[in-house]
């Protein structure tokens, strides 16, 4: 099936382009990308250097560049680089005729694979056919057979080695480039400038069939290389595989002693076993996350490639955060926003609560760095960092875009006023402990943080005794074109919810685990009024109120006062295209015009919403959002299946769905910043859209409910779901919705359906005619 972008797909497992677009190299690279969480390795050619944006990003690898002020992931010496010769001609897709083209991934196993015929300006042939991936049975490997033929006799030469001539964003982050070769392995040792981080590059390769000519060892600069030399007849085949070990001292006290260990033994399993290991981890991952959808191939393949992107560029290995770009280039430093507990946990937390587990304990393991960034601002408690990295210390600096207009520094305050990325935390805190009913969690370490982020609430909000009543004011909500507002509702509903859960946290603490209440209350300092606080605040806390005649919550005080025009009207004030919208004299600053509306982002997240505040908020804001941000399309799309909105509904999902395969979102500059690589968030919006959204799917105290809104599109759809200790195959379609027990346990699954609640016993199922 042809989709855009000249991208097509034959089973709705794969994205297969046919022919190359020079004008979309920013973006295939990220689309066509491999991974595993650990290392992220864009979809480029084996040839190609840093000013095609080759990339290979690792994890747990922070640290900033030679005189910047960006502390972000390093990317790393391309240990796969591969560059083929005829007659001294190098084989270029800028070059000579390509036909019989095609670059594909394989979604189900994580393999890119390229077929390439290639006719060299002065008429030698060759075809090329290249696999690889990144291994998912150990993380540190990247593994590629690279397989040449020749279509007319001549003189090949392969130039393959570690290229450590990189694309760094922001500037040269090694001070060293130390090489070694010893026994048949070649090896790339650096030291980061900031931390001094050794990250090593270990390769291998083998050679099957004829050996080579001649061969040699060559260090130019920074690319470290081998050269084989092979005097072909046509139809002659030479097939190289490769291995790569990339590990870094936060990891590991000598990661060149294993780097090397690896290599070696994976060059005695050999490739094809390498491949099947790292198949059958893929396999067991689509086992339960897999979205089956019928009737519909192109929504089928969008769905599994956000997914697909989704998970690799989610650590699995360590506690680690996920990337607001993942691993696919080092923009937003790969660091947690409050994206990854809004848009990327929940698909996690109903299908593989042990990757939850990490993602929820990464929180708690940078709880001492949101501390820090509670009392540098004058505050106690915690207050989670806009950019988080390893130790949850603020990573985004106060100045980000540029004024093109005058050329000087903006400053935001995204850092200090967005102060909803605490309750956030608390929300996906309560989100994991709500599907799996894990105590022990709660008590060894989501009790700690959500009374930390309590208590910064204590130290934030503001008491205004002529309304008896607290505010918080001064803010930014989500809604990033307007900073400096009062009584944000995304942020005052999220705050009094995670003073809420820290009652319920403490009572229940209180009964069932005394002591260890004693004892946390004793290592934080909570003092003896601290639940007093939590509860009378919550209970005094300005909730926005829904307007008795249209149902409307206001965003923040004073938002309806400002201008009323819409996002296309305001564009035609732009003196540059290139202009920032918000604060401080953006054009968006003193109008309506948001750039994603904070208050149907509430009503996605939050249960308890009328119907009718429901459909009049959708309908207010929708078109006055201007969709500067890849997580409002998903955000609309859940929200307009709650407001009875299915059909754009429907259009938001696809919007949400091809922000990169189609290179929807547009947007790789901005500011002079470069903004390329995977939208995460919008990934893991897709599950949402579908799971929360078509199939009306929430999570309420005693049980589950469904509320589907089956695309018409569609002729069906089905997913697995981990919820409150219980495994349920979920099946939905034109006619009706069929739950199934798959695990054996011992308590029924209360389940409502419109008027309806029913007991899903073990091994039973429900139907639910619609």
């Amino acid at each position: 099936m042809q989709l855009q972008n000249n991208i097509r797909t034959s089973s709705g497992w794969d994205i297969i382009e046919n022919s190359f677009d020079e004008a979309q190299l920013v973006t295939t690279g990220s689309n066509f990308m491999i991974g595993n969480g650990y290392l992220g390795y864009r979809g480029t050619f084996e040839e190609w250097g840093a000013k095609e944006y080759v990339a290979c990003v690792v994890t747990d690898t922070w640290d900033q560049a030679e005189g910047s002020r960006w502390s972000e992931l390093c990317n790393v010496p391309n240990g796969l680089f591969t560059e083929l010769r005829i007659n001294k001609e190098k084989l270029s897709i800028f070059e000579g005729e390509t036909t019989e083209y095609l670059r594909s991934l394989d979604l189900k196993h994580g393999i890119n694979q390229r077929k390439v015929t290639w006719t060299s300006p002065k008429g030698s042939q060759v075809q090329i056919q290249v696999e690889k991936f990144a291994s998912h049975d150990n993380h540190h490997l990247l593994v590629m057979r690279y397989a040449f033929k020749a279509l007319s006799a001549g003189m090949f030469q392969i130039t393959t080695g570690i290229d450590g001539e990189v694309w760094s964003i922001n500037g040269e982050h090694f001070k060293s480039f130390d090489t070694t070769e010893k026994d048949h392995l070649i090896a790339v040792q650096q030291h980061t400038y900031e931390m001094n981080t050794e990250i090593c590059v270990v390769e291998g390769i083998y050679i099957s069939g004829r050996q080579p000519e001649g061969s040699t060892l060559n260090k130019e600069g920074k690319r470290f290389f081998r050269e084989f030399q092979f005097d072909l007849q046509k139809d002659e085949e030479i097939v190289l595989e490769k291995v790569v070990s990339i590990i870094h001292s936060n990891e590991v006290e000598d990661p060149l002693g294993l780097a090397r260990d690896e290599v070696k033994q994976a060059l005695q399993l050999g490739y094809d076993e390498l491949k099947l290991a790292h198949k059958k981890h893929w396999e067991a991952f689509w086992e339960k996350s897999d979205i089956e959808i019928q009737g519909n191939l192109e929504a089928q393949v969008l769905t599994r490639f956000n997914i697909y992107q989704a998970y690799i560029a989610t650590p699995t290995h360590d506690n680690l955060p996920i990337g607001a770009r993942g691993l696919s280039c080092q923009v937003y430093q790969g660091a947690a926003f409050w994206d990854q507990e809004t848009f990327n946990l929940p698909m996690y937390v109903y299908t593989h609560p042990d990757i939850a587990q990490k993602l929820v304990a990464y929180r708690h393991d940078t709880l001492q760095g949101a501390k820090r960034k509670a009392k540098n601002l004058g505050y106690y408690g915690a207050f989670y960092a806009w950019t988080s990295g390893k130790t949850g210390d603020e990573l985004f600096p106060d100045f980000f875009f540029t004024d093109v207009l005058t050329g000087r520094p903006i400053r935001n305050h995204f850092n200090c006023w967005q102060i909803h990325v605490s309750p956030d935390v608390v929300y996906g805190i309560w989100l994991y402990y709500e599907a799996t009913l894990d105590w022990d969690f709660m008590v060894n370490q989501g009790a700690e943080i959500i009374f930390e982020v309590a208590q910064f609430l204590v130290s934030r909000v503001h008491f205004k005794k002529d309304k008896n009543r607290y505010e918080i004011i001064r803010l930014l909500g989500p809604d990033e074109y307007h900073e400096n507002v009062d009584n944000n509702a995304y942020t005052n509903y999220l705050s009094r919810y995670s003073l809420q859960k820290a009652c319920e946290v403490y009572q229940k603490l209180n009964k069932e685990n005394p002591k260890v209440l004693a004892a946390l209350s004793e290592k934080i300092e909570l003092p003896e009024t601290a639940y007093d606080s939590w509860k009378e605040i919550a209970d005094l806390l300005y909730i926005p109120e829904t307007h008795p005649e249209t149902h409307l919550i206001e965003q923040f005080d004073g938002y309806f006062k400002l201008e009323d025009i819409e996002p296309d009207a305001l564009r035609m004030r732009l003196i540059d295209p290139g202009e920032y919208w918000g604060w401080p004299n953006g054009i968006a600053v003193n109008t309506q015009v948001l750039k994603q509306a904070d208050v149907v982002q509430l009503m996605a997240m939050l249960e308890g919403f009328s119907q009718e505040e429901l459909t009049a908020n959708y309908e207010y804001y929708e078109p006055r959002t201007e969709h500067g941000s890849s997580l409002s399309p998903s955000v609309h799309a859940l929200v307009a299946c709650k407001a009875n909105h299915e059909e754009e509904a429907y259009r938001y999902f696809m919007e949400s769905a091809t922000i990169d395969l189609y290179n929807a979102s547009k947007k790789v500059l901005s500011g002079g910043s470069f903004l390329g690589g995977i939208h995460t968030a919008a990934a893991g919006g897709v599950w949402l859209i579908i799971v929360k959204g078509f199939a009306g799917f929430a999570v309420v105290d005693d049980g589950v409910r469904f509320n589907p809104k089956l695309p018409k599109e569609w002729e069906g759809l089905s997913f697995r779901l981990d919820i409150k200790q219980c495994e349920l195959l979920v099946n939905l379609d034109k006619d009706a919705l069929t739950l199934r027990r798959t695990d054996g346990g011992e308590h029924g699954l209360k389940v409502y359906f419109k008027e309806n609640a029913e007991l899903l016993k073990p091994k039973a199922s429900l139907v639910f005619k619609l």
